[in-house]
């Protein structure tokens, strides 16, 4: 029997990503994507919008990357596949989940300001040797230009400086 499980998401954090370590200290970096679908009723004529939560979590170097540069409100591209989890909660009840285990992922535009501004900074702060000065390529596990620049090709949003003619 063929499957399939590939998911293509973008959309808005509902949440700051939330980053913790498993015993053998592996990076768990889980948050929360909101996507907007708007359309206009045949009937009425009058403007809909739903819109779909998902959780999601990205492990190792791609988690701590997330957890550093996105907060709540930021726009985000992933890929990754679907997982479902099953367990017994405290009550007794039997509780499930799926949420979407990020593979890749691709910071969009300069954030939750809705203004397309630039990259922004680090949501926590580090000496600027240990934030490698570029953006992240998940694909080779690590940081690229040193000139900065939004991760894997992503839009920085317009130059910063006075000397672009336009």
């Amino acid at each position: 029997m063929a499957s399939y499980n590939k998911v293509i998401l973008m959309g808005n954090l509902t949440r700051d990503p939330q980053l913790t370590y498993t015993s053998s200290n592996t990076a768990v970096c889980k948050f929360g994507l909101a996507m907007n679908h708007t359309w206009k009723d045949r009937n009425t004529g009058e403007k809909k919008e739903q819109v779909a939560f998902v959780d999601c979590v990205c492990f190792g170097r791609s988690g701590e990357v997330i957890n550093q540069y996105m907060a709540k409100g930021r726009s985000l591209h992933v890929d990754g596949r679907l997982s479902f989890s099953q367990w017994e909660g405290q009550d007794g009840s039997k509780r499930s989940k799926l949420e979407v285990v990020v593979e890749n992922f691709t910071f969009v535009g300069g954030g939750g300001d809705r203004q397309g501004g630039g990259g922004g900074a680090p949501r926590q702060q580090q000496p600027a040797a240990a934030q490698g000065g570029g953006g992240y390529d998940s694909n080779q596990g690590g940081y690229d230009s040193p000139q900065g620049g939004s991760p894997q090709g992503g839009y920085d949003g317009p130059p910063n400086d006075d000397s672009v003619p336009f």
